[in-house]
């Protein structure tokens, strides 16, 4: 009997280990799994980081103008720009004055035709006396001399024409010399920018294209200001002789019909 008890339980042990070791290593297993699970990385989101450009200034128009009045040499420069800006003042007077010299000469006209035929001249020359412009002061010439003769009359008028007509043109010969001037210290400047790079050319001891053109850009910016200048002011130069004509064909007319009307009332003779 106690030798079977003892069978039993050996048998027992036996079937006992082979569980033991499945059941440690599996749990083994599971541990490993388990670790290697948790040591692996988790993947973070890579962070997408945007290249901004930086934008590029544009460069306006005063920019651009200022660096190539630098690049052009501020010597050479200088020179071309004070003929614009003296050559403009010169441009806007005249302007000014020829529009303030020109009124409204039809109306004026009927206002001493409306005197003369009241035999009233004093009323004419005080109108012609009061009024603005190279027309009305002709008036008052010839008016003033109403009592000297048709003759004496009309030598007032045509000379005292051309003394207005003079003023008219007054400061358009500045005007002219600044417009012949500007285009000739450009080329001035320019032959003296192109002896800078060649006096540049013998000192490198051989033609490098980076150092002639660099001296033939900076002396060809003299001559491009000095022919924009020259273009500016001429524009400016054909509509002020331009105006100035209109105005001595009205005085040349005006000055006709101003005989016209003395005879017609009987104010000259």
């Amino acid at each position: 009997m106690k030798r079977k008890l003892f069978a039993i339980s050996f048998a027992l042990m036996t079937l006992s280990s082979p569980l033991s070791m499945f059941a440690l290593g599996t749990a083994a297993d599971t541990a490993t799994i388990d670790t290697s699970v948790s040591a692996a990385p988790t993947p973070v989101a890579e962070e997408v980081v945007e290249e901004v450009a930086t934008p590029i200034p544009d460069e306006g128009a005063h920019a651009i103008i200022k660096n190539k009045f630098i690049e052009g040499g501020v010597l050479w420069m200088t020179p071309v720009l004070l003929c614009l800006i003296l050559g403009l003042a010169v441009a806007i007077e005249r302007i000014i004055s020829l529009f303030m010299a020109s009124g409204n000469t039809n109306k004026f006209k009927d206002s001493i035709e409306a005197h003369l035929k009241n035999k009233d001249v004093e009323a004419a020359k005080a109108e012609a006396r009061n009024t603005p412009g190279p027309i009305a002061s002709i008036f008052y010439q010839g008016l003033d001399r109403h009592k000297e003769g048709l003759g004496v009359v009309e030598g007032s008028v045509a000379s005292y024409g051309s003394v207005q007509v003079s003023k008219l043109e007054s400061g358009l010969v500045w005007l002219g010399l600044f417009i012949a001037l500007a285009p000739m210290l450009g080329f001035l400047g320019t032959v003296i920018g192109m002896i800078q790079a060649f006096d540049d050319i013998q000192a490198e001891g051989d033609i490098s294209p980076t150092v002639v053109a660099g001296g033939i850009k900076v002396a060809l910016l003299t001559t491009v200001a000095g022919l924009i200048v020259a273009i500016i002011l001429q524009v400016f130069y054909n509509f002020i002789t331009s105006k100035i004509d209109s105005m001595v064909g009205d005085m040349e007319s005006s000055s006709i019909d101003l005989v016209d009307m003395m005879l017609k009332n009987e104010i000259v003779k």
